[in-house]
């Protein structure tokens, strides 16, 4: 299961404040310039959105810079959200091709520390034809590995941009995923809430999904 804190800032420059901070030492385990990486992601589901009914979302992701050029697909499902805390069942399978099919799906990513029973739940009854892009959006993520407490987390600070179909819609991407690698989800919500009592960002309770879909449906209107 991902179990990630989203935590949004007004804007890039108050974001990144924190690794210039004397603090940030004290947790990054690795405090090198880190070139960020382009992420491209890429939504697909039914004309009726089938997918999405049921609380489950596929995505393609491109990824690109320091070396870097790939795809890779991932579907979640289920799950919750409170004050910023994002937790949800995920699957995720590395690829060479921008080709998602189902079947191949499945069997990469079967025996995945998720169950393949929900899997099979969030994908039946849905052919890949009947399968298309939804909408998108992008970001530079630039990713350090924070140590707290007894545990290990990803501290991913995003930055980019989600626009609807007709392009006259658009809202940032500022925001910054604190996920947990391992350890436990108390030592998450510690280190959640230190990042807001020193930069002054805010849980974020909206996935980068909802947040696309609200535009592209925005678009339609």
């Amino acid at each position: 299961m991902e179990t990630e804190i989203k935590l949004g800032f007004k804007d890039k420059e108050s974001m990144f404040a924190i690794t210039e901070a004397d603090c940030f030492s004290d947790f990054c385990l690795d405090t090198s310039k880190v070139s960020p990486v382009l992420l491209e992601n890429t939504y697909l589901d039914t004309e009726d959105r089938k997918i999405t009914s049921r609380g489950a979302m596929i995505r393609k992701r491109h990824y690109s810079g320091r070396g870097d050029d790939y795809y890779e697909f991932t579907v979640k499902f289920g799950g919750a959200v409170t004050d910023g805390l994002h937790q949800r069942y995920e699957w995720n399978v590395r690829s060479n091709t921008k080709n998602f099919r189902i079947s191949e799906f499945k069997n990469l990513s079967s025996g995945s520390d998720d169950p393949d029973e929900l899997l099979d739940k969030a994908l039946d009854g849905v052919s890949d034809d009947e399968l298309k892009e939804l909408c998108s959006n992008y970001f530079y993520r630039t990713v350090y590995t924070f140590g707290f407490g007894d545990s290990i987390m990803e501290a991913c600070f995003d930055c980019g941009k989600i626009e609807n179909v007709s392009g006259d819609a658009v809202e940032p991407i500022c925001e910054l995923e604190l996920e947990l690698t391992s350890g436990d989800v108390v030592d998450l919500r510690e280190m959640a809430r230190f990042l807001i009592d020193e930069t002054g960002c805010v849980p974020f309770d909206d996935s980068k999904y909802k947040r696309t879909i609200r535009l592209l449906d925005s678009g339609n209107k």
